[in-house]
């Protein structure tokens, strides 16, 4: 097991690698606690969660939205949450994102804290304290920046992923190496056909690697004024492939990546040598390199980004495996570009 503490303008955040869901209760006040979970995982693991009251939402992103947030805080109001109550969110990134941005929100602000259950929140969506709902499928539009109290990833919950989302969450276990440590990217190279069996303590100490990397990063900028903007590497191009071609979020990061990539080629930054060895470990994991979608459309979702700033849009570009660099390009070159 191991905890790192991620100190944040209004507290901390433990975020603890290894820890059981059996021993969850030792984090958690002894009552007024509200569980966020989705139907998913509240059917395979309700016999683990603590005894307190449930509301479980539909899996998948279109539960990130304004109609469930508001159902979710009438039933907390209904069951006489107050300002002193806790939020627990069991689940993935949606549910995570959700527990998040309603802790955060009702009755302006409530603590929360998460165990995360795929290896996408795990390495990424439950750690960092951003926290974010989409409108009209533009994704995390309304949102907030807000620290849980703590996070559990429980690795031992990755053996009960589907074959598709334990592969989502390598995008972000790439991405992590990609912006700073190529020694990582190597050992997910050396051992891909490992990973695609489950070797649980290799996954564990990537788990572990990626945790540690993002931490850094978010200590240091907790409000994405300057190098958090590092960690939205393949995602300016990844949220809007995601968006017009309805693909689950680390698939579309990995085709983020794969352009990113090739631009950064462009700009002379990457070597084509270092962009192949992207491409090979991304589709060795099983996700896509390419969308097959009009380049006009995710343009269009590009505009909308909440990155965009003007007529430019911060881009993070790879200098070399292991490193980035935080570039602004006019929206009309990019549209040059594809």
């Amino acid at each position: 097991m191991e905890k790192r503490t991620i100190k944040g303008a209004a507290g901390d955040s433990l975020v603890i690698t290894g820890e059981k869901i059996e021993n969850l209760n030792k984090y958690l006040p002894e009552n007024n606690v509200f569980i966020i979970t989705d139907k998913n995982i509240y059917s395979t693991y309700k016999k683990k969660f603590p005894k307190f009251p449930v509301f479980a939402v539909p899996p998948g992103e279109k539960s990130k939205s304004t109609t469930t947030t508001a159902k979710i805080c009438s039933w907390l109001l209904e069951n006489n949450a107050d300002r002193s109550s806790f939020i627990l969110g069991i689940g993935g990134g949606v549910v995570c994102d959700i527990a998040g941005f309603v802790a955060s929100t009702f009755m302006r602000g409530v603590k929360f804290g998460f165990v995360a259950t795929s290896l996408l929140a795990q390495v990424d969506a439950s750690v960092g304290g951003k926290n974010g709902i989409n409108l009209k499928g533009y994704k995390n539009i309304i949102g907030t920046f807000n620290q849980p109290k703590f996070v559990i990833c429980d690795t031992s919950l990755l053996k009960t992923l589907p074959k598709e989302e334990y592969y989502n969450g390598f995008a972000e276990i790439i991405k992590h190496a990609l912006i700073s440590d190529y020694n990582k990217f190597c050992l997910i190279e050396k051992n891909v056909d490992d990973l695609r069996k489950g070797d649980t303590d290799l996954l564990g100490n990537l788990v572990k690697k990626s945790v540690n990397i993002k931490s850094d990063i978010v200590e240091a900028d907790e409000f994405e004024g300057g190098i958090r903007k590092k960690l939205n590497l393949g995602h300016t191009w990844g949220h809007a492939v995601e968006k017009v071609a309805k693909i689950p979020h680390g698939k579309a990061v990995s085709i983020g990546l794969v352009f990113a990539g090739r631009l950064s080629v462009k700009k002379g930054l990457l070597k084509e040598e270092e962009l192949e060895r992207i491409i090979t470990i991304l589709q060795k994991l099983e996700l896509p390199v390419i969308a097959n979608f009009d380049p006009k459309l995710i343009l269009k979702t590009i505009i909308k980004d909440k990155k965009k700033q003007g007529d430019h849009i911060d881009f993070i570009l790879m200098n070399g495996i292991g490193d980035v660099v935080i570039e602004k390009i006019l929206v009309s070159d990019i549209k040059k570009m594809v």
